[in-house]
């Protein structure tokens, strides 16, 4: 039984959020190795939400819960009821249509964001490299991938939508008449800062310097054609714009940084805090969190939207009706099985008996392994029916009262392969913490 436990922007404190980003991720393979209710889990962690697909061993919800906020609680220096107090639950049909819906971008700060559907996925490589991953994880998250990649290139939602860097810019431009004759200064060289300077070019900047506290700053600034700032204080100084988007876990921009009563904008992109927010007391200083620019998110245009949630619904849809037919594959492979030995050791009981020439009894058995076959159509057509019907445990029943062939206990369904035609290259990543390499 899959379950999730979901913390966002909607439902918890960016304090919150901001602590589970930094220890959730480690916790993730402690889930299933420490606890006997959980066969597996997966944990989404981004500046936004915190998520943990969990995947049941039998039915004891309560109890996987409680594992998993006890687990992500310590690992983030949290109390454990404070984190019970801001996740939602959900179960069942619900866990498939939320995780359909954040993959593309619906659940995001800024509905049609595209960051989101590479840190799903980068989410799930994790659980596999952690050894938490199970079948059912495999498919809900492989069909979250490829839902996403439907949404974004069959609707507009991605242009309805835009990246929390050209919201935080959008939200500055409203104070600075000139981006050409703006000084701005960018602290983090990972991929998310790559964003930052195509959004700031887009808008005409052409003074940018970088800093970066880990010593890549010159590396950076060749590679996208900067200044290389060496002292951090000396560049805030002469910076009109102050854009943070390191991964440190501590702040990089502290108040003795900024100058008092000289105006000037700061931008922090970071999860966690990359500018302390005593900052903003600074006189002069005008500081955009991510706190703030999600207050500012945008309405999406909702043709668009209710286009991409239709899609989302659909695909809902189709995601059950595959999975209440497979139900059914376990006891239909043990049938079709149990069937196929009779008629293997019936073959063999004839062949040692002999009386039939070599090209007679090979004849005799593709007749009869055809005429099992035939047999075997009906019953399996039967078992997809009822599956597609949710009665697939009276197929199940059936064949035990009749034959006595059960499921084996653990099986595993295989994990569904998308047709070659269907998929697409890899999304760059961007803006997940991974990619934020730059680092106190």
């Amino acid at each position: 039984m899959l379950i999730c436990l979901t913390a966002s922007h909607r439902n918890a404190s960016f304090d919150l959020l901001e602590r589970l980003s930094i220890g959730a991720p480690a916790a993730a393979g402690r889930l299933v190795t420490d606890s006997d209710v959980l066969d597996g889990a997966v944990v989404l962690a981004t500046c936004n939400r915190f998520e943990a697909y969990l995947d049941i061993a039998g039915d004891d919800r309560d109890s996987a819960v409680a594992a998993t906020v006890d687990a992500v609680s310590a690992a983030s220096d949290l109390d454990a009821s404070e984190v019970l107090e801001s996740v939602n639950v959900l179960g069942g049909k619900d866990v498939v249509q939320h995780l359909f819906a954040v993959s593309s971008g619906l659940e995001s700060v800024v509905v049609g964001e595209t960051e989101i559907s590479g840190q799903v996925r980068r989410s799930l490589e994790d659980a596999r490299t952690n050894g938490t991953t199970t079948s059912a994880l495999e498919r809900l998250f492989q069909e979250a991938a490829h839902t996403s990649r439907g949404v974004k290139t069959r609707t507009r939602i991605g242009a309805a939508g835009r990246s929390l860097v050209r919201l935080g810019l959008e939200l500055a431009s409203s104070r600075i008449t000139d981006w050409a004759h703006t000084r701005v200064l960018l602290v983090g060289t990972g991929s998310y800062a790559a964003t930052t300077i195509a959004a700031l070019r887009d808008r005409g900047a052409e003074t940018i310097q970088v800093f970066s506290p880990s010593g890549r700053a010159p590396w950076f600034a060749a590679k996208h054609d900067l200044v290389a700032a060496r002292d951090l204080r000396g560049a805030i100084a002469a910076s009109d714009v102050v854009i943070t988007c390191t991964s440190s876990e501590v702040p990089v921009v502290a108040p003795d940084d900024l100058d008092d009563g000289v105006r000037r904008i700061v931008i922090d992109l970071g999860l966690p805090r990359n500018v302390d927010p005593a900052a903003a007391d600074v006189d002069g200083v005008e500081l955009l969190d991510l706190e703030t620019i999600s207050i500012h998110a945008p309405i999406a245009e909702l043709n668009a939207e209710s286009e991409a949630r239709a899609m989302v619904d659909d695909a809902v849809s189709r995601f059950r009706t595959q999975a209440l037919e497979q139900s059914t594959t376990p006891a239909l492979v043990a049938f079709r099985t149990h069937v196929f030995d009779i008629l293997d050791d019936e073959i063999d009981r004839a062949k040692r008996r002999g009386g039939a020439d070599g090209e007679s009894a090979e004849h005799t058995e593709r007749a009869l392994r055809h005429l099992v076959g035939v047999l075997l159509h009906r019953p399996s057509v039967r078992a997809r029916e009822l599956g597609r019907a949710g009665r697939g445990d009276e197929f199940v029943a059936a064949i035990d009262s009749l034959f006595g062939v059960r499921p084996e206990p653990q099986a595993q369904l295989p994990t569904p392969v998308v047709p070659l035609a269907e998929r697409t290259a890899p999304e760059r990543p961007t803006t997940d913490r991974s990619d934020q390499a730059d680092a106190s």
